[in-house]
């Protein structure tokens, strides 16, 4: 309805105004469009998961695991034959305790065709078999098992009154199919490591072991091409003098073997690992004039 006394283009002026509004287009806030479009982005993209995530998550279950029993606080249940306890107990916590450390090191070669090869075997379940430390052809280091941590590596065998090496040793795989030299930079990176672990844990020059050595009647690595002099220079390991006094005529070679570590059951073994070690050049279980001055040299090393 007009209204008397206002002029009539003011009501046609507004009319076109709301004409026009009501034909513009509606523009959603730039706040709705912002998270419209990072909604869209977020499915979008794949969430891109570490290399071996699965078998981290796998480890951490199991860590996580061991630590709760070394928390358990418990007494011991001292049964007799027909089950009753036989005697009182009771958990006293003690302040003065630590973890047990690696007194050996075992040193092997993989056997396998490459370090992932040898990396996807130590991440499988079913193969039941790993080691704290891989080192690839290029000197690369794999760290697969806490130090503190016993892993499958040594399995049976014997070194002089040892027989459980996996829960007192750590294990070194070296990417190295037994055939062929270790790469300089594999001895480099393993000489490295050693000084590494020897400072931390206070192992015996002695303690640094071949697998054959404590498996002989099972195993050959980590082989006749493993830098044995190398590691002894640098402090990892015996290795026979240069110069050689001869062994003695009433020398009893099967005795010192045993002195030295070697388990004797299978004498030939014990000599065939002997020799691969401290000779390399003569894997036979022969022992010539030089393996057993050989032998008498390394013998007073281990028992001095």
């Amino acid at each position: 309805m007009f209204t008397p006394g206002k002029p009539l283009c003011t009501y046609i002026f507004l009319f076109v105004a709301i004409a026009i509004a009501s034909c513009s287009p509606k523009l959603a806030p730039v706040k709705n469009n912002a998270a419209a479009a990072n909604a869209t982005t977020a499915a979008k993209t794949k969430v891109v998961k570490p290399p071996y995530f699965t078998t981290d998550s796998i480890y951490n279950v199991k860590a996580d695991s061991l630590v709760g029993i070394v928390k358990l606080q418990q007494s011991v249940m001292l049964m007799d034959s027909s089950g009753l306890l036989a005697a009182p107990s009771e958990w006293v916590a003690s302040v003065n305790f630590g973890i047990r450390k690696a007194n050996y090191v075992i040193m092997h070669y993989t056997a396998q065709d490459s370090v992932q090869q040898t990396i996807r075997t130590f991440t499988l379940k079913h193969t039941e078999v790993s080691a704290h430390y891989l080192i690839g052809k290029d000197g690369k280091v794999y760290h697969m098992v806490n130090d503190y941590l016993r892993s499958n590596h040594a399995g049976v065998g014997k070194w002089g009154s040892l027989t459980d090496m996996n829960s007192i040793s750590l294990g070194i795989e070296i990417d190295n199919k037994g055939n062929e030299p270790f790469t300089t930079a594999q001895t480099k990176s393993l000489i490295l490591l050693l000084a590494q672990l020897k400072k931390a844990y206070a192992i015996p020059q002695a303690n640094f072991l071949g697998h054959q050595d404590f498996a002989p009647k099972r195993k050959v690595d980590p082989g006749t091409y493993f830098p044995w002099k190398i590691l002894s220079e640098n402090g990892f390991g015996i290795w026979r003098d240069d110069v050689l006094e001869p062994a003695p005529e009433n020398f009893d070679y099967k005795t010192a073997l045993k002195l030295i570590g070697y388990d004797v059951s299978d004498v030939n073994a014990a000599i065939v690992a002997f020799k691969r070690h401290f000779v390399q050049t003569d894997s036979t279980a022969r022992l010539s004039q030089l393996d057993l001055n050989v032998l008498y040299n390394v013998y007073q090393k281990f028992t001095m």
